[in-house]
């Protein structure tokens, strides 16, 4: 599964069966067990009183006052705790969302003070907070029902299977629904039908994984963009008279200043081997030539700035290995396969977004490595950057990210950003791709 494939594609995969989205579903399922059974716990405890009441209505029978009593507390209890153990709970489902979805979902909770009381009070008014506790309804009485019912089935299949050798011990009879064995070779039927089963089985669990990964991704999720921003404000943008007056600046540059520059650094190199090296005139041409030079780097520079060269020569790939290798911190670089070169302005835009991402994680992000993936999935050109760093990463406090999703925009591309306070910190752009 690839970092922006979603469960749902995975499953549509031919290949699935023999890829590794089985065993992330299994992974997936078998550690919300012991979740699912503290929420079902509780919230079993907590309907009790409840379900006594409907039995007493149904039965035409009043309400007692001790069973009243009970209602009121347990939904007391319901709506004063259960927040306090749904907002813990939503931030390890969400960490384990990435064993079958590693597309990031960000918490939709506001960042605040450690204040208890201030905590409280936002908390509780969040309907963030309240959305948590949805899931945890979800997690302790839904669940529990559908993975019941999948083990029924499961236990059935796995009875198909082990009949001929159930069969085998000489056991008068066995029941399978209508079918009654009592030979091997009655049972061999049986055997095939439930081998036949557990591809159908793999799927299930899959679909059962892919359903509980969407209702959390959707109901402990960032929503409203408070976490995880779609940053991407002015999408209209020239982009090709931009993208064409870039070019002249860079044409201009390249053959115009930097020629002549290079031509008076010769001269000067030229006229200071006719200078005595006694003469006063020798100091402040020495001076001169040494200016020019470091003025030619300061200019190549800068038009690599304005388009690297490899960018145009080598394509996107070459030009963002070569601005990893320039980077202080360590950076991988990762290519998916089948990728295609997109158009001028969208590879300058993708080189750019990454230069620039980096940058803030060198400067802001307190990182120790980095990770830059480029990738193609469908119409669309991805590219992410993701840091080890602390995290905290926010456009409104001038680290350079509005500009980025500004000039995101300006191709019809959106920046999305996650960075949760501890990291790690994820920018995500997403290019409509244009040939």
């Amino acid at each position: 599964m690839s970092t922006n494939e979603s469960p749902w594609q995975a499953l549509s995969e031919r290949r699935y069966l023999l890829s590794a989205g089985p065993w992330r579903a299994l992974v997936y399922v078998l550690t919300t067990l012991p979740f699912a059974g503290v929420a079902g716990t509780a919230l079993g405890m907590l309907i009790l009183p409840w379900l006594g009441a409907g039995v007493r209505v149904d039965e035409g029978r009043a309400l007692g006052a001790p069973l009243l009593f009970l209602m009121v507390v347990a939904l007391a209890l319901f709506a004063g705790l259960g927040p306090l153990f749904a907002i813990p709970l939503a931030v390890v489902e969400r960490g384990r969302l990435a064993l079958v979805d590693r597309r990031p979902v960000q918490s939709a909770h506001r960042p605040l003070a450690v204040d208890p009381l201030t905590w409280l009070r936002v908390r509780y008014s969040e309907s963030a907070t309240w959305r948590e506790v949805l899931y945890s309804a979800f997690l302790g009485l839904i669940v529990p029902v559908v993975y019941g019912v999948y083990a029924f089935f499961v236990l059935i299949d796995i009875g198909f299977l082990v009949s001929p050798l159930l069969a085998a011990t000489g056991t008068d009879s066995w029941q399978f629904g209508v079918f009654s064995v009592r030979t091997v070779g009655q049972a061999i039927p049986l055997a095939v039908v439930g081998l036949l089963l557990v591809p159908v089985l793999i799927y299930l669990l899959g679909l059962i994984s892919a359903g509980q990964a969407a209702t959390a991704r959707a109901l402990l999720g960032d929503r409203d963009g408070i976490a995880l921003r779609a940053v991407a404000q002015s999408r209209a943008r020239l982009v090709d008279a931009f993208e064409a007056e870039r070019r002249r600046i860079e044409r201009d540059l390249h053959d115009g200043a930097q020629h002549r520059l290079t031509s008076l650094t010769l001269q000067l190199g030229m006229a200071r081997l006719d200078v005595p090296a006694d003469s006063p005139a020798a100091a402040p041409l020495a001076q001169a030539h040494d200016e020019a030079k470091e003025l030619m780097v300061v200019l190549r520079e800068l038009i690599h700035g304005i388009r690297p060269q490899s960018l145009a020569d080598l394509g996107l790939p070459a030009a963002l290995r070569e601005l990893t290798v320039r980077s202080p911190l360590p950076v991988t670089v990762t290519v998916a396969e089948g990728l295609h070169r997109p158009a001028p302005h969208l590879e300058s835009t993708a080189y750019f977004a990454a230069s620039e991402a980096l940058a803030n994680v060198v400067k802001h992000a307190g990182a120790s490595r980095a990770d830059l993936l480029l990738a193609q999935p469908g119409d669309m050109l991805v590219l992410e950057v993701r840091d080890d760093g602390h995290g905290g990463a926010d456009p409104a406090h001038g680290t350079g990210l509005t500009g980025l999703a500004d000039r995101v925009a300006a191709v019809g591309g959106r920046l999305l950003l996650a960075s949760p306070a501890g990291g790690p910190t994820l920018i995500r752009v997403e290019l409509p791709w244009q040939n």
